[in-house]
This record gives C-alpha cells, structure tokens and sequence, in this order.
C-alpha cells in the first residue's frame, strides 16, 4: 500500500475488507452455476452484497449471523464489540429455506436473473420483525418506508460470507464509482489528512452548501457521497441529482477540494441509528469526519430534529473512530446578509429565508424558481426541468 494512503484513518474493524471474487474464482463458480440453488436479490440486497463485496461494510464479510444480528438490533454492536446500528441481513421466504442446506453454496441472483454473486450458507434463523423494527426505527408504523419492507420481507435470514463475482460498471456513474480502496487511494494522492464525509439523497441547497463550506474550513477536503441506490418513489431521481451535484461543484466548490462519488447503499430512512451506520461507512471510505445536520436519515415526523446528532453521544469517540461535525439547520440572514444558523445569527425568524420541501417542490413544477438565497439558480434550472418531464 502506498505510504500515504497509510496514514489515512484505519478501516472499521482494522482491516478494509475486499470479497471481490478473483478471475479463477469467477470462472469456478460460473462454470458450476447450473448446479447451484439460487436466490434473487432485491435492490437493497444487491447493494448489501455489493458494499460488503468491496469494504464499504467493514468488518462484515457477509450477511450477518444470529449472534450479530441480535447484538445489533439490541446494543448497537456486533458480537465482538465493534459498534454497528443497522442489521444486514438476506432476508428469504419460510418455505424457501426449508429447501436450503447449512453448509450449502448458493448462488446470488440480480433482478435479471445474472448471477452475481455466491453465499456460503452458514446459519438460517428466524426473527422478530416487530422488534427489529421498534428497535432500529424507533416505531412499528407499517407507513414508515423502513418499517414496510422489514414486514414485507421474508420471515427468514440466511447468513454466511459472500463473494461478488464482477465489480461491474454502475450504468450511469461509471465515472463517479470510487470503491473504498479507490477513495482512499484519491484522498491519499491529494495529499488529504483530513476528509470530511457528506451524506445525502436530496439536490444541495443553500443551507447544505453553507454546512459543507463551514466544514471544508477545517479539513483538508469534502468527500460529496450521495446515495444512489433504493430510495423512496417520491424522492428526486439519482441521475437528477447528480446532475445538480455536477452543476454545483463546477460554479460554487474549489475543485481541488472536493471529490464527488457515488454511494451504492440503500436508504433505510432509520434516523439516528442510520446516521451512525452512515459514518462508519464514510469511515470506510477513508473520511476522518461526519456532517451531520438536522434530522439526519429522517422521514416524516418519527425523529426529533437533532436526535440523529445526539446518539453519538452514547458512544466513546474511540469507539466510532470517526468525529461527527453537528450543525443546526441553516438559512439566509436578510438582517446579517448571508448564510448562518441560529448560533451566528441574532435574527427572529421573520429575518430568515426558509421554504419547507412541499413549497419548493410546487414552486419548481410551476416553473418558479425558488429565491437565489435558497438555491443556486442553476439547480433549480435542472429540477424544474426534470419535473416538467413526462413520468413513465
């Protein structure tokens, strides 16, 4: 390994894991696919078997067993000790795993019905939906987005280490698809000791410009990490959003500070045990720290603004290994003329630019633009473009 990319924060766990199958592994088990029983994956498992494939999971080597899975769900650590918030598991259909051996080799189906993947069965185990999810979402609401697929998804989980048979192209960012070996290899070429992560599956405005800006003040550069894999129907469209982040990037960011790439994860929308399964992975990745802004991995009314930032305080900073920056919800100051929270700014809310999501999004499919102090013109240029598509 290089010498600088040495010196660049330690993986979760210590080691960057790598489940990558090599060329004579792939041909193995290519050859002997007509023999294998096989699973389809859905989009989430895909992305799980992916990330773990190529570190972003780190310590994982596969789908979690029983002794992890539990001590996640009720402690938030894996049985070793290590802290991890969000189960991840294969989750399969009762009477599909009657049908499966322990000690089997299964192979992992994509939507297409590729082969991408193999899975050395070790356990299968029953679970408690409920409780999996009143302890990882905070409640059992079937209308949380989270919530619905845990109970929609098998009754079983099947675990074991994998192997991913090709690291294969993504379809639309190919060019933006840093693995963690490559973003720490990138961040070690810039000469970045410090790199701060930003999560995000919504187009910047102003305010997340204004967070990432104030963090970029004290490290050496900003890893722009969105997350392109499941979301929920209403949520912007990866490739528009991306789009956006070109855009932005190009006219707003020094270049030579900011890398942009994608994230394969899917959105579980867990809030504050989210929030800190999203920085161990940025961790991964080689980012030093977090932002970590308001409501944090939320979806409607389940969290609190802050709680996502307050549950890092439940663990030893040496434990986690990577510094969360908080920031309270930003907005434009029309009383100091610029951006600011309520810690810099002495204003009433009567000064502050602030328009709620439903707002903006009636204002761009009416061919509004937001004010500047809100968004930069350009992005609102592609949103309102792209909702002036036709669906379908």
């Amino acid at each position: 390994m290089d010498s600088r990319a040495q010196q660049l924060i330690a993986p979760h766990g210590g080691t960057l894991i790598n489940r990558v199958a090599t060329p004579e592994q792939q041909q193995k088990y290519v050859e002997s696919s007509s023999h294998l029983r096989r699973i389809r994956l859905s989009e989430r498992s895909f992305s799980d078997l992916e990330l773990i494939a190529v570190g972003g999971f780190s310590p994982l080597t596969g789908f979690m067993g029983s002794d992890d899975y539990h001590g996640v769900v009720e402690t938030m650590r894996l049985k070793n000790g290590l802290v991890w918030s969000i189960p991840i598991t294969l989750p399969v259909s009762a009477e599909l795993a009657d049908t499966l051996e322990i000690g089997e080799t299964i192979g992992l189906e994509d939507a297409d019905g590729t082969l991408v993947g193999i899975l050395d069965l070790e356990e299968k185990y029953s679970y408690d939906k409920r409780r999996e999810v009143e302890q990882v979402y905070r409640t059992s609401d079937e209308k949380h987005p989270g919530v619905r697929v845990i109970y929609e998804q098998g009754d079983v989980y099947l675990a074991g280490p994998v192997l991913l048979l090709e690291r294969r192209p993504h379809p639309l960012f190919a060019s933006r698809q840093l693995d963690p070996a490559q973003s720490r290899r990138a961040f070690a070429e810039k000469g970045w000791r410090t790199v701060v992560g930003f999560q995000t599956r919504n187009p910047i405005h102003r305010a997340h410009e204004y967070i990432q800006k104030c963090a970029l003040e004290i490290v050496d550069g900003l890893f722009l990490h969105p997350l392109v894999g499941a979301t929920k129907s209403d949520d912007v469209p990866a490739d528009v959003r991306m789009h956006c982040y070109e855009v932005l990037i190009e006219k707003y960011y020094p270049l030579d500070r900011v890398i942009l790439a994608i994230n394969p994860a899917a959105m579980r929308y867990a809030g504050p045990r989210e929030a800190i399964f999203h920085a161990l992975l940025r961790k991964n990745y080689g980012c030093t720290h977090f932002i970590v802004g308001r409501d944090h991995a939320g979806v409607g009314d389940y969290y609190g603004t802050y709680d996502a930032q307050y549950i890092f305080y439940e663990f030893d900073p040496a434990d986690l290994g990577i510094t969360p920056l908080m920031f309270e919800h930003a907005f434009f100051c029309k009383r100091i003329g610029g951006m600011a929270t309520t810690k810099t700014s002495p204003s009433g809310p009567e000064d502050r630019i602030h328009l709620s999501g439903t707002k903006v999004r009636a204002m761009l499919r009416e061919g509004v633009q937001p004010p500047p102090e809100f968004t930069r013109p350009e992005v609102a240029e592609i949103l309102i473009a792209a909702m002036r598509q036709p669906s379908g």
